[in-house]
C-alpha cells in the first residue's frame, strides 16, 4: 500500500465531529482527517510492518499518517537518529504519547533517550522523556527497584517545570512508578512529599495528585495483594 492509497483510505474515515472532540482534549494537529484511533489501528494491521513506509508516512506531517508511521514501523529498524528527528516534530500531547507507546518504548535506546530528553528544554521533547519514564514500570518488567531511583531523581527535578504538557507527564511517571510494587510505592510517596514542599504551583499539583492516588486504598490493596502472590 502506498502513501496516496493510504490517504484515500483515511479521508472517508474522518469527520468534523472527531476533530472538534479532539480539540476539546488539547489534541491540536495542524493537519488531520479526524480519524479515530481504533480505525487507525485496524488500518495499521492491514498494512503490516514496513519501516520505509513508516518513514514516508511520518514525513507526510498529517496526524493520522504520523500515528500510522509509529504503528507500522519495525522497531528493529529504528535508530537513535530517527528518534531524534521524530521527537523534534512533536507539537501536541497525543502524537507525543502515541509515538512513545506504539514504538519508541520498545527500542533498545528507550532508557538512554528518556534521560537525555528530560534534560532538554523543548516542551514536547521533555514530555517525551517523561512519558518514556512513565512507561518503564510496564515495559521493563525485569528491572530491579534500584533502577527506578535515578528516574525518581529526574522526576523531582522535572517537577519544577510549570508547563502543562511537562507537568502532566512528570505526574504520570511518578504515579506509574508508585504503582509497581510496595517498595516503589513508598519511594514514590517520599518523593511526592518532597515535591509538595516546592514553592511552585505546578509541583504542588503533581505531588498532591500523585499522593492522592498512591496513598489510596485501591492502589494499596492491589499492591499488598500482589506482594502476597
Amino acid at each position: 500500500m502506498d502513501i496516496q492509497s493510504i490517504k484515500d483510505r483515511l479521508r472517508p474515515l474522518g469527520n468534523r465531529k472527531n476533530i472538534q472532540g479532539m480539540a476539546r482534549f488539547g489534541i491540536t494537529p495542524k493537519r488531520t482527517f479526524g480519524v479515530s484511533m481504533p480505525d487507525l489501528i485496524d488500518l495499521s494491521r492491514e498494512i503490516g510492518r514496513d519501516h520505509e513506509l513508516a518513514l514516508d508516512l511520518w514525513n507526510e506531517g498529517i496526524r493520522e499518517t504520523m500515528i500510522l508511521g509509529a504503528l507500522v514501523d519495525d522497531v528493529e529498524c529504528v535508530t537513535e537518529e530517527q528518534m531524534e528527528r521524530w521527537v523534534l516534530d512533536l507539537d501536541y500531547w497525543e502524537i507525543c504519547d502515541q509515538v512513545i507507546m506504539k514504538l519508541f518504548e520498545r527500542t533498545p535506546f528507550a532508557e538512554k533517550k528518556a534521560f537525555e530528553w528530560v534534560r532538554r528544554d523543548e516542551e514536547f521533547v521533555k514530555r517525551a522523556g517523561f512519558v518514556l519514564m512513565a512507561r518503564m514500570p510496564r515495559v521493563q518488567k525485569a528491572w530491579d527497584d534500584v533502577r527506578f531511583i535515578p528516574i525518581l531523581d529526574e522526576i523531582e527535578k522535572g517537577a519544577r517545570d510549570d508547563r502543562h504538557n511537562v507537568k502532566k507527564a512528570v505526574n504520570w511517571a511518578l504515579r506509574e512508578i508508585g504503582k509497581k510494587n510496595l517498595t516503589l510505592n513508598r519511594l514514590a510517596i517520599e518523593r511526592a512529599e518532597i515535591i509538595l514542599e516546592f514553592d511552585n504551583s505546578g509541583a504542588k499539583w503533581i505531588a498532591r495528585d500523585a499522593l492522592n492516588e498512591l496513598r489510596g486504598s485501591k492502589v494499596q490493596e492491589r499492591l499488598r495483594k500482589r506482594e502476597r502472590t
